[in-house]
């Protein structure tokens, strides 16, 4: 690998105004502007390292601040020091004492730390000419586990432990390259249709779509009532059927306690959905036990991650027993390397990865981390999130393709965004260039300064 340094890096605030027509939107967040919060690291090389993490809407300036004060902190650096022992380098970006005082390892700050880290990832793949997937595919366990910083999580499960686990999974491990080279290696569900602010008609529509492509488990968000969602999940089942091939899971965004979420699942037990995603607070590990624990018997599982903020929240959901289903999440955890700490621990007390992909920029990333689970840690397939929206912004797309999400080969992270989506859509851009500029932008803005 040629000799790279970092020089300095640039931050974006991207924002894309899915507000306007209810994308995204659930029952505690009615309305966002999914967003990037993006690095670009610069070096003295053709080479430059792309790496955001996802906000939907106010605030992701507040991250784009946050990224300055981490991506201080490795200029300057070689590539090679920063890549050669990916753990300590990985123990040095949270360790600055002062702001790890305002975040340590999560919050605004671990945001920050995710599109840093995983830009320098992105630099690296770019460098050896791999995707990120491929990357850690080619390690020995060893180097695997040099990439994981084990603090705090040692009681779940030890280096050792990991590399003994990992030479395990080394047996059908070429046979899985290339399922992931015939794009056969993470099969996708769809949320596209389920969003709280889509009418009866779009959401039947779009779900007669997803399934004619392939698509054989679809989820829904749920929570704004027992009555609408019930009338909601009686149209998805009278379209996808009963069928043991077409799984319905439902998300609930953490809107209700405990007993409310028990109480209001029991109502919509009938419509056997594998699991509740986000019952209640992400960081009530002993509520989604409780949950877990009622919804058993009717054979609904649990599910949450996507707003656990690091590998210690996971290693108690996982030690505890609290939920059925581990939903990683690429940027708001550190980045790569405490995705794979979490990869570890789930496959030891054997819970499925489905990462959370519903935003701007994580089908793309969460791609590989889901080939990387399969090929290299826990060995089986399982489905992964994919939403249809703002795919068109980045150079390398995420594609489904038969119900499969196409195996990225190009080299990198595949969230490099094109130059002209940048431009058009940073807040509050220039005047002329930024759709935030423009009149469209009016009904968003309004109350707001720019």
């Amino acid at each position: 690998m040629p000799e790279i340094t970092i020089t300095g890096w640039t931050t974006r605030d991207v924002r894309f105004p899915t507000s306007l027509d209810k994308t995204g939107s659930d029952a505690m967040n009615a309305a966002g502007d999914y967003s990037s919060a993006y690095c670009i690291l610069q070096t003295d090389s053709q080479y430059t390292g792309h790496g955001m993490t996802f906000t939907i809407g106010r605030g992701n300036d507040i991250v784009c601040a946050a990224i300055n004060h981490v991506a201080e902190r490795i200029k300057g650096r070689t590539l090679s020091s920063l890549v050669d022992n990916w753990g300590q380098t990985w123990r040095h970006l949270v360790n600055d004492s002062q702001l790890r005082w305002i975040g340590p390892e999560k919050g605004v700050i671990h945001l920050a730390l995710g599109a840093v880290v995983n830009a320098i990832w992105d630099l690296w793949a770019k460098v050896l000419g791999k995707p990120v997937w491929r990357i850690v595919a080619d390690m020995s366990p060893e180097e695997f586990v040099r990439c994981i910083d084990f603090r705090y999580i040692t009681d779940a499960v030890t280096p050792e432990e990991a590399v003994a686990m990992l030479k395990e999974s080394e047996a059908g491990k070429a046979q899985r390259v290339r399922d992931a080279e015939n794009s056969r290696a993470v099969p996708a569900y769809t949320t596209s249709a389920g969003w709280l602010g889509y009418g009866e008609d779009k959401m039947k529509a779009l779900l007669q779509e997803t399934l004619s492509k392939g698509y054989r488990h679809f989820k829904l968000k749920v929570g704004s009532s027992v009555e609408q969602d019930r009338r909601r999940l009686t149209i998805a089942r009278d379209v996808i059927g009963y069928d043991k091939g077409n799984v319905l899971m439902v998300d609930a965004n953490q809107v209700w306690s405990v007993p409310e979420a028990i109480e209001y699942m029991t109502k919509l037990k009938e419509f056997k959905p594998w699991f509740i995603e986000e019952p209640t607070s992400p960081d009530d590990i002993l509520g989604h036990k409780a949950v877990r624990d009622a919804l058993k018997p009717y054979g609904i599982g649990v599910a949450t991650g996507e707003m656990c903020q690091n590998r210690v929240i996971f290693k108690q959901l996982l030690m505890s027993g609290a939920i059925d289903v581990c939903q990683i999440d690429a940027c708001r955890m550190g980045g790569v390397n405490e995705v794979l700490a979490v990869l570890l621990m789930a496959k030891k007390y054997n819970i499925p990865i489905v990462p959370h992909s519903g935003g701007v920029g994580l089908p793309e990333y969460t791609q590989h981390l889901s080939t990387i689970d399969y090929v290299v840690v826990s060995g089986k397939l399982s489905v992964l999130e994919y939403v249809d929206h703002l795919h068109e912004h980045f150079l390398h797309p995420s594609v489904i393709k038969d119900g499969y999400y196409q195996t990225p080969m190009e080299a990198g992270y595949s969230v490099e965004m094109k130059p002209d989506s940048m431009d058009k859509f940073t807040f509050p851009g220039e005047p002329g260039v930024s759709w935030w500029r423009s009149d469209e932008a009016k009904p968003i803005l309004e109350g707001e300064k720019i």
